[in-house]
């Protein structure tokens, strides 16, 4: 059963992800300097590929994590993924970003993601009482 927690976790995440930057899409190239017609001329699947990943990656140590806490709730889930996520994992893209002079835009959105990810993550973990 965990790792079918995971596996759908990590798809919800990797959706989330997918849902996030479409509604954020014109922003986000904002933010990056790039035109729609540069994000389709730069497009690779591994893009993809690795994002399933990372994901998968986050998902499985998110299991573990909630497995030694005792986290084995829906509403459980939620809470520890979004402090996961914006307590976490958003500090450190701040830190990259901040070294990397990267817009504020782009921290928001990003960070953002992170947060709305982990806290979709966390949910379905719960869910499934892992």
């Amino acid at each position: 059963m965990g790792l079918l927690a995971v596996l759908l976790a990590a798809a919800g995440g990797f959706a989330t992800g997918a849902a996030w930057y479409m509604i954020l899409a014109k922003p986000w190239m904002t933010a990056v300097g790039m035109t729609e017609d540069d994000v389709k001329a730069s497009q690779n699947p591994m893009t993809f590929v690795i994002a399933f990943a990372a994901a998968l990656m986050t998902a499985g140590m998110m299991r573990h994590v909630f497995a030694m806490s005792g986290i084995d709730s829906f509403s459980g889930g939620l809470i520890s993924g979004l402090g996961i996520g914006a307590f976490m994992t958003a500090p450190w893209i701040m830190t990259n970003y901040a070294f990397s002079d990267r817009p504020k835009a782009l921290w928001a959105i990003d960070c953002g993601y992170a947060a709305a990810a982990c806290t979709v993550i966390g949910g379905i973990l719960g869910a499934f009482g892992t």
